[in-house]
């Protein structure tokens, strides 16, 4: 609201709820205030959102780096930062429809906790699981927190490699923890490159500059939009684990 009464040309958005954020992205695009989203696939108000990774890429990814650290069977249990972030739960889907198909002998246990992007939240569920559950193997954690907190509560029951942890994260804040072992790895894509496509593409939409099919854009790459849902999916996803954390934290 501040910044369309500000005239600013371009708004650009990463949405913990994107139907909460549609009425006043609306108001943006009405006042012709153009609009980017990352990690917004389902906005309607925006002029294009933009990701790093693909759902189906970025959530069988982690899936299958559980399945190669656990084995093919065992309980695990999933993170998201909550029940309203739109990639987290479809990073889950892609990843839990994946052991489903490929793994069957690796259980869910309950259903997805919300917890993901609170690392006091994501510890403590993480001692209650552990606690509940002995044939716990692992944690599939989208959320930057839900990683650290499952970490933490692995090494406080002593169960470094017993328990696996798998999900998105800052290699700065989990590189003790990978290095320890508590916290396996996973997947994430540069938060500075996004930050930087943000003022890329914000650019070329105030100056009305069309995003083209096979356009080579800094920081995506060349790219096939979907020109139906305003989405530009690319797959520059790093891997973290210990011979790359300590390079991805600096």
């Amino acid at each position: 609201e501040d910044l369309i009464a500000k005239g600013v040309k371009v708004i650009g958005v990463v949405p913990n709820d994107e139907s909460a954020l549609e009425p006043v992205l609306k108001k943006a695009r009405d006042a012709g205030i153009k609009g980017s989203a990352h990690e917004g696939p389902n906005l309607a108000n925006v002029d294009w959102d933009f990701e790093l990774a693909s759902t189906k890429g970025l959530g069988e990814a982690h899936a299958k780096l559980l399945a190669k650290t656990i084995g093919d069977t065992g309980k695990y249990a999933v993170y998201v930062g909550s029940l309203t972030v739109p990639l987290h739960n479809a990073w889950a889907d892609a990843a839990i429809a994946w052991l489903k198909a490929e793994k069957p002998g690796i259980q869910m246990i309950g259903e997805r906790y919300g917890v993901g992007e609170n690392v006091d939240a994501a510890r403590s569920t993480a001692l209650d699981l552990i606690a509940a559950n002995p044939d716990l193997k692992g944690f599939l954690a989208f959320g930057s927190q839900g990683p650290i907190g499952a970490a933490r509560a692995v090494e406080e029951r002593r169960k470094i490699g017993d328990v696996a942890v798998v999900g998105i994260f800052s290699p700065g804040q989990g590189q003790k923890l990978v290095h320890e072992g508590a916290l396996t790895g996973g997947y994430m894509w540069s938060p500075a490159q996004a930050g930087e496509v943000f003022v890329t593409l914000g650019k070329m939409l105030a100056e009305g500059e069309e995003v083209k099919d096979g356009a080579d854009i800094p920081g995506l790459g060349v790219v096939h939009p979907n020109f139906e849902t305003r989405d530009i999916i690319t797959d520059n996803i790093l891997e973290i684990n210990k011979d790359s954390v300590d390079a991805l934290a600096d």
